[in-house]
């Protein structure tokens, strides 16, 4: 997988990378991240890519031409207008997905993200200022993705989490590929045990919810126990808590996502004790294994 990503800030990324699981998958040659100093293909003296919005209004807007040739030279065609740039596109090549980062775009999800972890090569444009000029989004990207419903000061932050998410995805980047597969917001892993290592599992899929609550050692710790569930070795009652806690965690913090997913009958039977908790005990949207102690 390649990345190569527009800015206007080249050296954001220098840092970003040089840690964890992306910085690894490098080593290892999963992935290639190349960074593309925007100001490059500008042809004034000032190295202007920027200029006032037509129609009047604040703010500044990236210019069409710098951001052609960036993509340009990079091989990559404008939609079916022929390539501006010094690098030939060879015959047969897969045009690379290019996305604009924006906040006008359509919400990242972990659905996207593993759409993108299926491709060879993705482009990503860093907006910046008050916006983009609009041809770019028309005639240029594929797509305009935003991370969130909030509005940066540009797109490098956006590209830099959209890196982390597809890397982790690629097979080899993560030590336990499963683990990719059981987490927040993964609908495609059954919620069924798999018992395809031999012999029965106590995890779940979080089936588009997001995941269930996780503990470590010490078993106390500060007076506070790990629920007794976990311990006691019954895989069948640990996976029903951890589904249960799991739709009690969406319904408190996302219950949104309750709406978008298809439910089984054991799941909407479990929301419904888990409502019924809430009456009880007076806790919104938590389980009682997720009860906080107040006192």
């Amino acid at each position: 997988m390649r990345f190569d990503v527009v800015t206007i800030f080249p050296g954001f990324f220098s840092g970003v990378f040089e840690h964890g699981i992306v910085r690894r998958a490098q080593a290892e040659g999963l992935v290639t991240i190349a960074a593309h100093d925007l100001r490059a293909f500008t042809h004034d003296r000032h190295r202007t890519v920027d200029d006032r919005p037509f129609g009047g209004g604040e703010g500044m807007i990236l210019k069409p031409e710098p951001l052609a040739e960036a993509l340009g030279s990079l091989g990559i065609d404008a939609l079916g207008i022929e390539p501006l740039g010094i690098a030939p596109k060879t015959e047969n090549a897969v045009r690379p997905q290019v996305i604009l980062l924006s906040a006008q775009g359509q919400r990242f999800t972990q659905g996207v993200a593993r759409e993108l972890a299926g491709l060879d090569r993705v482009v990503l444009l860093c907006g910046r200022y008050e916006g983009v000029d609009e041809r770019i989004s028309e005639h240029l990207a594929d797509r305009e993705v935003s991370i969130g419903d909030y509005v940066l000061s540009g797109g490098e932050l956006g590209a830099a989490v959209i890196m982390d998410t597809v890397t982790r995805l690629i097979p080899g980047a993560v030590g336990n590929q499963n683990s990719t597969r059981q987490e927040s917001f993964t609908e495609s892993f059954p919620v069924s045990p798999d018992l395809s290592a031999g012999g029965p599992s106590a995890t779940c899929g979080s089936g588009g919810l997001l995941d269930y609550p996780h503990y470590t050692r010490p078993a106390d710790f500060r007076g506070m126990a790990v629920p007794e569930v976990l311990v006691n070795g019954n895989h069948d009652q640990i996976r029903s808590w951890r589904r249960k806690t799991a739709l009690a965690k969406t319904l408190r913090n996302r219950p949104d996502l309750l709406e978008r997913v298809a439910l089984t009958e054991e799941d909407k039977e479990l929301l419904a004790q888990i409502k019924l908790a809430q009456g009880t005990q007076g806790e919104m949207g938590q389980a009682p294994s997720l009860q906080k102690n107040r006192n």
